[in-house]
């Protein structure tokens, strides 16, 4: 199982992971992104988006 973590005080809110998987992240009104379900490996490139994060604000963790 893969759990998904956003460091709240790094991430700018600049809505990279939403474009890319939004059915796994959304940035609410606080300029934040959040993680919106517990099933994250509906994203295809989970990884990449952590990758392609600027901030590096997500991180993957394998259970």
């Amino acid at each position: 199982m893969l759990l998904v973590v956003i460091d709240e005080e790094l991430c700018v809110g600049c809505g990279l992971c939403e474009e890319t998987c939004p059915e796994v992240f959304e940035v609410w009104e606080d300029n934040v992104a959040h993680v919106i379900t517990e099933d994250v490996e509906e994203c295809e490139d989970l990884e990449g988006v952590a990758e392609d994060c600027p901030v590096g604000a997500i991180t993957i963790k394998r259970n």
